[in-house]
């Protein structure tokens, strides 16, 4: 088979084996890697790559685990016949309200596509007074608000309306853009609510907040979204795998 062209960008904050997964995924998805397809041996892909070993075999098997490659003993790799897991991906709220059979409403705050913050912009690798897209939204499951979200966006993003955003998870517009969000750099903690966050999201005298930012980016490394998101502590938990190395 003609070896894929694949891009890895050393600076990135996104891990090797994780840009080679994406690229590889592309490659099946595009028609590039037909079903059937014999897959590149994994020591010749990582001297082509420049790459170690133990980092093309996790890109492999991120394949493997999301159905797109089949290993067969005595034939080697291939792409798969069929599409076999449901690909993983980094979700929204949004995304995981509906997963979990709720039906969430959003309602939009604020909206402007002009705003200078300097902390928002550094965190998206953008100079300070660049002007962001800045959006607060509540997010409701039926009548109970859950979660006040403040996002900024870089200026590609400005074209983002009040009913886009109202109608539709964050990251699936971006994806309908073309940019699909992989990796996030979040920080988890608590503390206890301001005023105007106690009234949004009904909260009583000494109820705490369960608190999130988060720095999203693209598969190429870009960042694409800065958020600073608040949610009831009583209708929202994260889940948090970790792995030994």
């Amino acid at each position: 088979m003609k070896p894929i062209p694949v891009m890895i960008d050393r600076s990135s904050p996104v891990p090797l084996y994780h840009q080679l997964a994406e690229q590889l995924t592309a490659a099946v998805e595009d028609g590039r890697l037909q079903p059937g397809d014999p897959f590149e041996n994994e020591l010749a892909l990582a001297e082509r790559l420049d790459l170690s070993r133990p980092t093309v075999r996790r890109a492999i098997a991120e394949l493997v685990n999301r159905g797109l490659l089949v290993r067969r003993r005595g034939v080697g790799t291939s792409v798969a016949s069929q599409v076999i897991h449901r690909r993983d991906e980094l979700t929204s709220l949004y995304d995981d309200m509906v997963r979990r059979g709720q039906q969430p409403r959003t309602e939009v705050l604020s909206h402007s596509p002009e705003t200078i913050d300097a902390t928002a912009a550094v965190a998206l690798g953008l100079p300070p007074d660049t002007p962001l897209l800045s959006v607060q939204r509540l997010r409701y499951v039926g009548d109970i608000p859950t979660a006040l979200m403040h996002n900024w966006l870089p200026p590609q993003f400005a074209d983002l309306t009040v009913e886009d955003l109202g109608g539709e998870s964050l990251y699936a517009l971006l994806r309908a853009r073309g940019v699909r969000p992989v990796i996030a750099h979040q920080t988890i903690g608590a503390r206890r609510p301001l005023p105007r966050e106690r009234k949004l999201l009904g909260l009583s005298v000494g109820d705490p907040l369960l608190t999130m930012t988060r720095r999203a980016y693209a598969v190429n490394g870009a960042p694409v979204e800065y958020g600073d998101h608040c949610y009831r502590y009583d209708q929202y938990t994260f889940d948090v795998t970790v792995h030994d190395r």
